[in-house]
């Protein structure tokens, strides 16, 4: 079962490392999910991918405390809102659009909506 959970946490990371780059794919879910086939299978991997400033900058607060600072969401949107944009007018097809519209709005109700802002330090 370690296999298991250490191959699915580097094709998890593989995924969320696309996604960073790729405004459809959404990077967050896919990082936690390494976190946690990582735990479950190699501590020297847990601890590397805990260790890294993707997980520092963005996650920590949020597996630790249930919420993301208020800079990391503004971060983290303003980066989707960038890459999607540019997606968006690069695109011809009115359907296609829409999906993007539809996509980004639901990145701006789970940021703004559903994740708890922490207050800053």
């Amino acid at each position: 079962m370690r296999y298991v959970y250490i191959a699915v946490g580097c094709v998890t990371l593989a995924l969320g490392t696309l996604g960073v780059a790729l405004p459809i794919l959404p990077s967050v879910p896919f990082f936690l999910v390494t976190l946690y086939c990582f735990s479950r299978s190699s501590q020297r991997l847990h601890d590397w991918f805990v260790g890294t400033g993707f997980y520092q900058k963005n996650l920590r607060s949020y597996v630790q405390e249930r919420g993301m600072k208020r800079a990391a969401k503004l971060r983290v949107m303003a980066m989707v809102t960038l890459l999607m944009g540019i997606g968006f007018v690069m695109m011809h097809s009115l359907w296609a659009r829409v999906v993007l519209g539809v996509v980004w709005m639901g990145h701006v109700v789970y940021f703004m909506g559903v994740v708890r802002s922490l207050p800053e330090e």
